[in-house]
């Protein structure tokens, strides 16, 4: 059966929906159009460093649900798995300053980066200091060609956005929040793996096919095929290929402790994302590793792909307590 989609024309997928979000969050959230932008309600006359970040639809609720009190300032969308252009995050940055600098988070994608730089030093000219933080977290392309783009920015950008948001909230500087997000990027490592494709808005088909008895290892977030095929196999088999790979590259060992994501590509229910989780603290358990606070959900998707990701962070008291400060956004508050 062609796959089916809630969708009128599929040019006007991305505005359409996110007047909607914004008329559903009025007091959170403010939709500019032209350029398209996201930014937080309401009055922000404190004056604090503000957190700006973006990259392709199809990802929600990444950014843009990220955005409001103790996270994000503002978030730039692209086109469905498309670079925002220099413009719009200009915009947003400057929609975004409150006097202090704009710290940008952006995921290791060539347009991503690209913009994102020219952004900067549009930014500049008109006086906005700014720094970046680069998330590259995707152990699936990790060594890959000399020379070559680096490690994927995936689901680790959450606890970037949620970490910093929370310092800058408290008064850290600029300075200071580029170099934790630094850390947390450095400390952080992701695996992700597909049961099915994601396919793109007014097509019928997905972007790849598997066979009944496979999955694809290591996928991004855009629809691309992974770094291989594998067999199909039981929950706890699954979810061993993703952690202990990670577990490795972190060096982790007994005595550590860790802020796990169990993150869901799009089409994976919340019940299979518990069964993951609790098949990732005993695997964990194993190694005496603490699992001191974990997110479970979908919160950086692939449209509509089936499937799953594993984010390990390490931890430590200052970043769990960053973690647990207070946050309202559309997709995270407590």
């Amino acid at each position: 059966m062609p796959v089916r989609q809630l969708v009128n024309d599929p040019a006007d997928l991305v505005p359409e929906a996110l007047r909607g979000f914004a008329r559903a969050h009025p007091e959170l959230v403010r939709y500019h159009d032209d350029p398209a932008f996201v930014v937080r309600a309401g009055v922000r006359d404190r004056a604090k460093v503000a957190l700006v970040s973006g990259g392709g639809s199809g990802h929600e609720p990444l950014h843009v649900g990220f955005v409001g009190a103790g996270m994000l300032d503002a978030a730039v969308p692209g086109a469905v798995f498309a670079s925002p252009t220099a413009y719009q995050i200009k915009a947003a940055i400057e929609a975004a300053d409150r006097g202090q600098g704009v710290l940008l988070i952006v995921k290791n994608y060539t347009g991503d980066v690209l913009n994102f730089q020219i952004a900067a030093e549009l930014a500049a000219d008109e006086g906005i200091e700014t720094r970046t933080v680069l998330v590259d977290d995707d152990l699936a392309t990790d060594g890959q060609e000399e020379g070559g783009p680096g490690r994927r920015g995936t689901a680790a950008v959450v606890a970037v956005e949620k970490i910093c948001g929370a310092a800058a909230e408290r008064g850290a500087s600029l300075a200071d929040l580029a170099a934790l997000g630094e850390r947390v990027t450095g400390s952080a490592r992701t695996l992700a793996l597909a049961l099915a494709s994601c396919t793109q808005p007014g097509q019928s088909r997905p972007s790849f096919d598997l066979a009944d008895d496979e999955i694809e290892f290591g996928v991004g977030i855009h629809g691309e095929h992974g770094v291989g095929r594998r067999p199909y196999g039981p929950v706890r088999d699954l979810v061993g290929e993703l952690t202990r790979p990670i577990a490795k590259a972190l060096e982790l060992g007994h005595g550590d402790s860790v802020i796990a994501i169990v993150n869901g590509l799009g089409s994976t229910h919340d019940l299979e994302l518990s069964a993951v989780h609790g098949e990732l603290t005993a695997i964990l358990d194993d190694l005496g590793v603490e699992v001191t606070r974990s997110l479970v959900g979908s919160y950086v998707t692939s449209l509509d792909m089936r499937g799953c990701s594993i984010t390990l962070v390490r931890a430590d008291d200052e970043l769990v307590d960053l973690w647990d400060a207070p946050v309202r956004t559309p997709a995270l508050s407590w």
